[in-house]
């Protein structure tokens, strides 16, 4: 199956680009169901997307923010996901953040359940969420979230494969030049690489003319 693959000119343009999409997927579930639940990755490139779900009057009383991965770090530390997601989000967001202070996903679990719509970025390593090359999480097949070793200073929770999977849509936000290879694997649904192993049936990719140079 190919996956739909949207480019924009640049990384401001493909990050509002998501919001819109992520926006439009959290009306129509709210529409359907009563209720939504959104899962944003960290990073730097979703704080455009943040400021648009802000700008685009999703109907916040009914969704349920949960975070796909946070580092073990203290509360308002700028490494953790949580504060930009904080900052850019509008007041009443309702972010349910991971116990990463108790450092125990099993607390976590019962707030993913079935997500509607998953963000994902994807780091030139090939990984998303904290699904990172050869740690042990990536096999991790029977519960919703678990702990990572450590990757680039912190360990860190991450919901894993199985929550992703269950995710009724996935917007990958992908920008620039950096991740143009790993990129084109995703697309290739490529198992070297962690991302290439998310479901791709439900998956939409927005992605910058930089990131995208590859996609055939």
């Amino acid at each position: 199956m190919m996956v739909p693959v949207v480019v924009l000119p640049d990384p401001a343009a493909a990050a509002r680009a998501a919001g819109a999409i992520v926006a439009w997927e959290l009306r129509r579930a709210v529409g359907e169901r009563g209720h939504a639940t959104l899962a944003l990755s960290g990073g730097s490139s979703p704080a455009t997307m943040f400021a648009e779900l802000a700008r685009l009057g999703v109907p916040w009383s009914a969704v349920d923010i949960v975070q796909v991965d946070e580092r073990l770090a203290p509360a308002g530390d700028p490494a953790r996901n949580l504060t930009t997601q904080r900052a850019e989000l509008p007041a009443e967001a309702r972010i349910h953040p991971m116990p990463v202070e108790d450092a125990d996903p099993a607390q976590y679990a019962p707030a993913v359940g079935d997500l509607d719509v998953v963000h994902l970025g994807l780091g030139e390593d090939g990984h998303t969420a904290s699904l990172v090359p050869g740690d042990p999480v990536l096999e991790v097949a029977d519960v919703d979230v678990a702990l990572t070793g450590e990757y680039r200073g912190h360990r860190r929770m991450t919901i894993t494969y199985p929550a992703i999977d269950r995710a009724r849509t996935i917007i990958w936000l992908v920008t620039g030049e950096g991740k143009a290879d790993v990129l084109a694997r995703l697309l290739a649904g490529d198992p070297s690489i962690p991302a290439g192993r998310v479901a791709q049936d439900r998956a939409i990719v927005v992605a910058d003319a930089a990131a995208a140079s590859e996609v055939a």
